[in-house]
């Protein structure tokens, strides 16, 4: 009987196989053109026929695109924004979300439902308010300014992830620390940090996306060609002048290195990242 269940479940798992391997294959199919393109000379791109393969490609995309002298200092541009948001907001939200799920003070509702609420409002609708608090402080074209911007943006969702996270471990545990011996902070940072570090981890990643990837808030804000980020830089090889085509090899190759830091954090991050994921969507 046991056979013959297990004979009449393997045509569900096969097309479940199947189904798995063409969603990957549609998933993967963007980047994999994207590669190849940026292999190719623009005047195979735009021939009507599409080639699928690139035969007979060269690195001269790659070399046309850093030997413009900008790709380096558009690099440092986001590594500074992108780490200083992603280490405040990290560092805010961690403490929000503590005081959240950890205390029971006035106003505690209101607060969750503001950072909810907060979350929902446009970004575009922020746009003037933005730029004129900035250029009142003398921030526009810096750095610290974007940061404070992205931060501002990324926050709330953020503080939401991880009272999920902190949520989940008991403070019992805590407590059974603190009667060993511990410290409240001893305790807090042997027992209940260790257990949020995923939690940490996936968020540091979700902040991590959404600074690296900006393009609006960058666009009103930075505005200096030497002040640019990388989707900004990116922009530059679109050409909007009617006599000059635009070189799609040579955009691909822009992008392809655009993502290679993402590529590589995601490498150093993957396993405390899917653990992190896992855990946030059971105990959220």
């Amino acid at each position: 009987m046991a056979a013959k269940a297990k004979d009449k479940m393997r045509p569900g798992k096969a097309a479940a196989s199947a189904a798995a391997v063409v969603l990957t294959l549609i998933w993967v199919f963007p980047v994999y053109w994207m590669l190849s393109s940026s292999l190719l000379p623009n005047t195979v791109l735009t021939a009507t026929t599409p080639t699928f393969f690139p035969a007979g490609g060269s690195l001269n995309n790659f070399a046309a695109v850093l030997s413009s002298g900008t790709f380096f200092a558009a690099l440092g541009t986001s590594l500074a924004v992108t780490l200083i948001a992603v280490f405040f907001c990290l560092l805010f939200a961690f403490c929000a979300a503590l005081a959240i799920s950890r205390y029971h003070f006035k106003g505690r509702t209101s607060f969750v439902l503001a950072v909810l609420f907060i979350q929902m409002l446009p970004a575009e609708g922020l746009f003037i308010a933005q730029y004129k608090l900035l250029s009142s402080a003398g921030l526009l074209n810096n750095v610290l300014g974007l940061s404070v911007l992205y931060v501002a943006a990324v926050i709330p969702f953020t503080v939401w992830m991880l009272r999920g996270f902190v949520a989940g471990v008991p403070a019992d545990l805590e407590e059974a620390a603190m009667v060993d011996g511990c410290s409240r902070t001893g305790a807090f940072f042997r027992i209940t940090f260790p257990l949020l570090a995923p939690g940490l981890v996936a968020s540091g990643v979700y902040a991590f996306l959404q600074a690296w990837n900006e393009f609006t808030i960058a666009l009103v804000i930075m505005q200096s060609e030497a002040s640019r980020t990388l989707p900004l830089w990116l922009r530059t090889f679109i050409q909007a002048s009617a006599t000059r085509e635009t070189d799609w090899g040579q955009v691909m190759a822009a992008s392809t290195l655009v993502a290679v830091p993402v590529i590589i954090f995601f490498l150093l991050v993957q396993g405390r990242m899917t653990s992190g994921l896992v855990a946030g969507a059971v105990k959220g």
